[in-house]
């Protein structure tokens, strides 16, 4: 799994590429949590390069949308594939977190 972070707009964003699952959510979850260790209170997550998400992923983003909203940040989630939408709309994650289409329709939801 490759991990891109940028910024944009004074927002973290992290770029999944490859498969989220139980082999690579330690990274993830470490990057993610070297971002909100700095005391950044807004993260976008995109999927567009992701090929899969298991439960172990889907663990990494419930906890991350529970910190930030705790600390008064906001999670948004953006581009997902055919493949991670369904684990999501089956999940009811869909539900849970704010899922946009874009990177840029995110983004402006801030």
């Amino acid at each position: 799994m490759n991990i891109e972070i940028r910024e944009s707009q004074g927002i973290q964003i992290i770029a999944f590429e490859g498969n989220l699952d139980t082999n690579t959510s330690p990274e993830a979850e470490s990057k993610i949590n070297e971002i909100l260790n700095t005391g950044q209170q807004k993260l976008l997550v995109n999927f567009e390069q992701l090929n899969f998400i298991s439960s172990a992923g889907l663990r990494i983003l419930l906890a991350t949308v529970k910190k930030l909203n705790a600390s008064g940040g906001a999670l948004r989630i953006c581009s997902l594939n055919a493949t991670v939408q369904e684990v999501f709309d089956i999940s009811g994650f869909v539900t849970i977190l704010n899922v946009k289409n874009t990177e840029k329709e995110a983004l402006s939801s801030f």
